[in-house]
């Protein structure tokens, strides 16, 4: 049996104001395509299939009409879990209707661990594999938090509890896998924060579990496992260097931090327990770049990126020197001009070191206003009286706009 493990797909997340729907839409594309030409009979997604809790239409539509590629292709089987960006309960809203496709959904931790556990059969009706389905573990679904808990004793049970599911779930598949009596595959899904795991530069990822120590240890996963498919870090990894226990990775850079780094998916084949795996790389399908340098220095970089680039190209910079805001971004939108290359944010470096020279030797970044903050900004990029009053009129109607939209979601 072959399997296909992959995560993180944040479908319908955007980069600086950015929509990706026409990304996401070739990634599912090559998806279906990979699925295919590997000939997989087992898809396993780990997790964070939408960026939000409540993703639009179109990034329903993608993913249901993947779905239903998927289940017109040669693939046998599909097993989905929910991550801490999914809504559990609009993942498992059609999950009996899916079943009818051979298409797994778990959203919600279960109050009886065998619910979890799925057989896979072959063609035939002969058993191939078991897989355990645990989704993102939310504190409130697995314990009962207890009277007058610190920080550290919380931190403490919560992975207790983490590792008791754990347990509980491998121990029904494997009497379910005694039970048929043939030597098959135990493959476990999860969607966590595994201790020694590497996140990287701008990739989004947060501590999913009050208190930040909560980072499972590698001991939480039984020995019965066979293949731990991961899903809640970026980067294609290794758990404690195992070759059985993998994070597959985003597919797709959620920021400028991830785009020196190549997405992927793991392959794995079955013949008994006995696994081959291998990482297919993901094809790039938007270029991402990120800047840094002077005004000058960032011209040159523009002009031959200009002449180099052969499709769309977003770029992020990080500027140093003291032009203006405003006329820093006229000089660089006008060399890309008419391009592909387009300019997605810009940082000045150089004025949050000069804000931080300004502050008295007892002075505090949290005593200072936001209207403080901005004034300095603008003294310190030399803007003219008149402009900083324009300016100023515009970031408060911001800054009110903002905190009415904080209000609404306490």
């Amino acid at each position: 049996m072959k399997f296909l493990h992959t995560s993180d797909w944040h479908i319908g997340a955007m980069l600086y104001g950015r929509k990706r729907y026409e990304e996401y839409e070739r990634f599912l594309d090559w998806m279906v395509m990979t699925v295919e030409s590997e000939s997989v009979d087992l898809l396993m997604i780990a997790g964070d299939i939408f960026h939000t809790t409540t993703p639009g239409s179109r990034a329903q539509s993608l993913y249901y009409n993947f779905l239903d590629r998927i289940a017109a292709s040669s693939c046998r089987h599909v097993v989905i879990i929910a991550g801490n960006h999914d809504s559990p309960s609009l993942l498992d809203a059609p999950r009996a209707l899916l079943r009818a496709l051979d298409i797994h959904v778990s959203g919600t931790a279960s109050a009886d661990p065998a619910d979890e556990v799925i057989v896979l059969n072959r063609a035939d009706g002969e058993p191939e594999a078991v897989v355990c389905a645990v989704p993102y573990l939310r504190d409130r679904d697995i314990r009962l938090a207890g009277a007058g808990e610190h920080g550290e004793e919380k931190t403490q049970r919560l992975i207790d509890a983490i590792t008791a599911h754990y347990a509980l779930v491998c121990d029904a598949a494997e009497a379910r896998r005694r039970s048929i009596g043939q030597d098959i595959p135990l493959l476990v899904m999860g969607h966590l924060f595994a201790a020694g795991g590497v996140t990287s530069d701008g990739d989004g990822v947060r501590e999913i579990y009050v208190g930040s120590l909560a980072r499972v240890p590698v001991q939480a996963f039984p020995p019965v496992i066979d293949y731990l498919a991961l899903g809640h870090l970026h980067a294609s990894q290794r758990l404690a260097g195992k070759e059985c226990m993998r994070y597959s990775g985003a597919p797709l850079p959620m920021g400028f931090g991830e785009a020196a780094r190549s997405g992927k998916i793991v392959l794995g084949e079955t013949s008994g327990r006995e696994l081959s795996i291998k990482e297919i790389d993901v094809p790039c399908f938007q270029h991402l770049e990120r800047l840094e340098g002077t005004f000058e220095e960032l011209t040159l970089a523009l002009q031959a990126m200009r002449q180099q680039a052969s499709g769309s190209v977003w770029i992020e910079i990080d500027y140093k020197g003291s032009m203006p805001a405003g006329s820093l971004r006229e000089g660089l939108d006008a060399i890309v001009e008419g391009s592909q290359i387009e300019i997605l944010r810009i940082r000045n470096l150089r004025v949050t070191d000069i804000m931080l020279e300004q502050m008295e030797q007892d002075e505090e970044l949290d005593d200072l206003s936001e209207e403080e903050v901005f004034s300095r900004c603008m003294d310190s990029c030399d803007v003219p009286a008149d402009e900083q009053r324009y300016l100023m009129q515009a970031y408060r109607e911001i800054l009110c706009s903002l905190h009415e939209e904080d209000r609404m979601e306490e």
